[in-house]
């Protein structure tokens, strides 16, 4: 299960992630999104878990907790959408 995470302070780490949802079961990808230009954090990010149990088990545990002095949120992430294809304008 991909789970959502925003909220993020702009400190926090793949590795603060890492640890917080390990704790959990096996991960299998981290990942915060970061600014393009700045490489700031963006303020959310991914973290992926093959087992879906241990998923659910985490998100309930720390949905609402507080990590680096903020409240993060936790869902399940939904699949990216589908990108229309651009015709040429002739």
């Amino acid at each position: 299960m991909n789970i959502h995470v925003s909220n993020l302070a702009y400190n926090v780490t793949e590795d603060d992630l890492r640890a917080l949802f390990s704790q959990f079961g096996e991960l299998s990808g981290v990942n915060i999104v970061k600014d393009r230009f700045s490489g700031q954090s963006r303020g959310f990010g991914f973290v992926e878990m093959p087992n879906n149990w241990e998923a659910d088990k985490a998100m309930k545990a720390l949905n609402g907790t507080k990590l680096k002095d903020q409240f993060i949120k936790l869902s399940q992430a939904k699949p990216p959408a589908k990108r229309s294809q651009r015709r040429p304008r002739y």
